[in-house]
C-alpha cells in the first residue's frame, strides 16, 4: 500500500486527486486549513474505498505550517510515495491594486511552499529510489498574467529544472497546468466567471485521470486537455505584446 500526500486536499483540484488515489487503494494524508472539512473528507474516503486517510492541518502561507508538512514527508518510517502540491488561491485585481501582504503571501504558497515540500519529498524518495510529485501550475503560466502567471511560471520551471536533475533516480516531478476548472477558486477570489465560455471549462476528475497517466508516462509538463494544448501551441505564435492585450482584458478570471 502506497501513501500519497496533498495540500489543498478539500476542494476542487486536491479533492479529485483524493477521491482518485484513495478509489485506486492508496492511502493518504489529507492537507487543508480546514479541520473540520479534513476529518468529513477523511471519513469519506475511508468508509468509501477502506483507505488510511490521515488528517493534517497546514496553513501553507505560515512558516509553521509549511514545516509540519515537511516533517510529514521527511518521516522515513511512515513514507509518502506521492506529493500532490496543490494548495493555491488567485487575489483580484491588477498589479499595484492588490495589497503588498497578499501578494507576499500567494508566492509564499505557490513559491516557497512548493519548493520546501518537494525537497523535503524528493529528498526522501531519491533515498528510497522512488516516489513522485506533481506540483499543480496553470495554463497562465504560458501568458502575461501579473503576479499570479508569474508564480505559476515559476512552478513549472523549478519542476522542470528539478526534474532534469533528478532523471535517473527513480524520483518523478511533474508540473500540471489545468484551465478553467470549476473550483471555489474563482469563488473564494471574488474572480466573475460569466464570461468565460462552457467549453473552456474542465472537469477536475477527468483532469486528475489525465494527469495520473502523464505522470506514469514520464512527462515533465502535463497540459491535460487538447483544447489547452492548441490554445498553449497557438500562444506561441502570438506576439507577447498581442498576448499580454488578451491576457489583461480576462485578468479577472485567472484560470486554475
Amino acid at each position: 500500500m502506497t501513501t500519497a500526500l496533498i495540500t489543498g486536499s478539500t476542494s476542487g483540484i486536491g479533492a479529485a486527486f483524493a477521491r482518485r488515489l484513495a478509489a485506486d487503494g492508496h492511502d493518504l494524508v489529507l492537507v487543508a486549513r480546514d479541520t473540520r472539512r479534513l476529518r468529513e473528507q477523511a471519513t469519506e474516503l475511508h468508509d468509501r474505498h477502506g483507505i488510511e486517510a490521515e488528517v493534517l492541518t497546514a496553513d501553507l502561507a505560515e512558516d509553521t505550517g509549511i514545516e509540519a508538512v515537511a516533517a510529514r514527508l521527511d518521516d522515513r518510517k511512515n513514507p509518502v510515495d506521492l506529493l500532490v502540491n496543490n494548495a493555491g488561491f488567485g487575489n483580484k485585481g491588477r498589479y499595484l491594486d492588490v495589497p503588498m501582504a497578499d501578494e507576499l503571501r500567494m508566492l509564499k504558497v505557490h513559491c516557497e511552499a512548493v519548493l520546501r515540500l518537494t525537497s523535503a519529498a524528493a529528498t526522501a524518495m531519491r533515498a528510497r529510489g522512488r516516489g513522485g510529485v506533481v506540483n499543480v501550475a496553470s495554463v497562465a503560466a504560458f501568458v502575461p498574467r501579473g503576479t499570479y502567471g508569474a508564480s505559476k511560471a515559476w512552478v513549472v520551471q523549478f519542476t522542470q529544472g528539478a526534474a532534469r536533475d533528478l532523471a535517473g533516480s527513480g524520483v518523478r516531478l511533474m508540473a500540471l497546468a489545468p484551465g478553467f476548472v470549476r473550483t471555489e477558486f474563482h469563488e473564494r477570489a471574488g474572480m466573475g466567471t460569466d464570461s468565460i465560455p462552457n467549453w473552456m471549462w474542465l472537469d477536475a476528475d477527468k483532469l486528475v485521470a489525465a494527469a495520473l497517466d502523464d505522470l506514469a508516462r514520464g512527462k515533465t509538463l502535463s497540459i491535460p486537455d487538447p483544447r489547452y494544448k492548441a490554445l498553449m501551441g497557438a500562444a506561441k505564435l502570438v506576439p507577447r505584446g498581442v498576448l499580454g492585450a488578451v491576457s489583461s482584458r480576462t485578468r479577472k478570471y485567472g484560470p486554475q
